[in-house]
């Protein structure tokens, strides 16, 4: 209900304004009054062993995370926790610091409770993140981390591996962002010869789990290909998907950026499904995309989802949306007749 009062307001800035408004104000809060993380944590998490997953080796205390985006810099990992997430990534950035693309880049599609953004991989660069987030790490929950490449890159291979060294001992997950849809020829490489080298020497440089974050724009086979493909060169799961370029959904005229939030449900949903049912037994699936309840959190799951992240819903809906999405998940859950969530996940192909 707070939030319901504050959005209207949050909704008068630009959509990066308001977002910088968020981001310090959670830090300061983190830096000011500590303890209210506390009082946030006890309204907010949800502890219930039904939730509770080991996956690779991780502790999930619910399948509920933030996708990457949304905490660029690393500078909110204490504060989200706080807001009942089982799991956190930070990102994307890249080895050197870098502006993004021009303003404006981000839209509210308040209607359709979607966003629009051409942000551009935008972050403070690799020396700085890292400053922020070996303040925190070892963390309580699993942290990953999204790297992406520079914009000018002549070597994307080796933007990955610097990323790769530097941040091995400051996270617990990669996620490869190669599908964002606003860095120029990002998507590219999307393909089995950069994810073969990429992942033949990320193996060497690391044990940790390394996530592929894919598009959904892709057709349906060569996804299903591709991923095969990079688990057999070691890949340890996807994240499906990023934001889509189908702008059909859209009608401002806008043919950039990416797509997120309650437009892109459907299609995001589908997509997840159809890689899912060959992919679910074989590798750990991360679904992304238009999840904004419980509902459509317990299908992705039942499609082979072992986890879910969301982004778009926490703008609109605000931060009660996590544990109103666990609240939901273990009632549908018993509803079912499952007594833990690991049952459920795949249960439509079973």
């Amino acid at each position: 209900m707070m939030y319901e009062q504050i959005k209207p307001l949050l909704f008068k800035l630009q959509p990066e304004s308001a977002h910088y408004l968020v981001e310090y104000s959670l830090r300061g809060l983190n830096a000011i009054f500590p303890a209210a993380l506390g009082l946030m944590a006890k309204k907010f998490v949800i502890n219930d062993a039904s939730l509770k997953q080991n996956l690779l080796g991780l502790n999930f205390n619910s399948p509920v995370g933030i996708a990457g985006g949304f905490d660029k810099n690393g500078t909110m990992i204490k504060p989200l926790s706080a807001l009942g997430f089982g799991f956190l990534e930070y990102g994307t950035f890249t080895p050197r610091p870098q502006e993004g693309n021009e303003k404006p880049r981000v839209f509210r599609l308040v209607k359709q409770e979607s966003i629009q953004n051409a942000m551009g991989f935008n972050n403070k660069g690799s020396y700085e993140v890292r400053s922020h987030v070996s303040k925190a790490y070892p963390f309580a929950l699993p942290l990953g981390a999204n790297i992406g490449k520079n914009k000018d890159s002549q070597n994307p291979l080796e933007d990955y591996f610097i990323l790769l060294r530097e941040f091995k001992d400051l996270c617990d997950y990669f996620a490869i962002n190669i599908s964002s849809p606003n860095t120029k020829n990002l998507r590219d490489l999307q393909n089995d010869q950069f994810l073969s080298d990429l992942l033949t020497e990320a193996k060497k440089i690391t044990s940790k789990p390394i996530f592929i974050k894919i598009a959904p724009d892709l057709d349906i086979p060569i996804a299903i290909a591709l991923c095969q493909k990079a688990i057999e060169k070691g890949a340890d799961g996807f994240i499906i998907a990023n934001t889509s370029t189908d702008y059909s959904l859209i009608d401002n005229g806008r043919t950039f950026g990416g797509i997120s939030g309650k437009l892109i449900q459907k299609k995001n949903g589908l997509f997840f499904k159809e890689l899912a049912k060959e992919l679910f037994s074989h590798t750990l699936l991360i679904s992304c995309g238009g999840i904004d309840s419980g509902k459509e959190a317990y299908e992705r799951i039942k499609n082979g989802a072992n986890l879910i992240q969301i982004y778009t819903a926490l703008i609109f809906k605000g931060p009660s949306i996590v544990k109103n999405i666990n609240q939901e998940l273990i009632s549908l859950l018993r509803q079912d007749g499952f007594m833990h969530i690991s049952e459920a996940v795949g249960a439509n192909f079973k």
